[in-house]
């Protein structure tokens, strides 16, 4: 279960007024992501990715930040972006 606290989302709706109403695509991508990265600067950090067709700017990738320490999992920001950052992919969709 990932975790996403009230302050963490008053923190991404005032920097991403965009993402006011969208935290069913935030749900989905955290439990069905399309790729999920390490991020090159925190390896307790993992980005989910989840392409959308239609959101409030367009087709977008939904990429949700997540932090893991210790059994504790939870999301310290997510925004709508055109592409994937790079880093360690620890995981595609459809590979096995």
């Amino acid at each position: 279960m990932v975790r996403l606290t009230d302050e963490r989302l008053s923190h991404a709706v005032q920097f991403h007024p965009e993402l006011r109403n969208q935290m069913k695509k935030v749900r989905e991508t955290v439990g069905r992501p399309d790729r999920i990265v390490e991020s090159r600067s925190d390896i307790a950090v993992s980005l989910y990715y989840r392409f959308y067709k239609k959101t409030p700017v367009g087709a977008k990738f939904l990429c949700v930040v997540v932090k893991t320490v210790e059994l504790d999992k939870f999301i310290l920001t997510f925004y709508f972006t055109d592409t994937i950052k790079r880093g360690k992919v620890l995981w595609i969709m459809g590979r096995r």
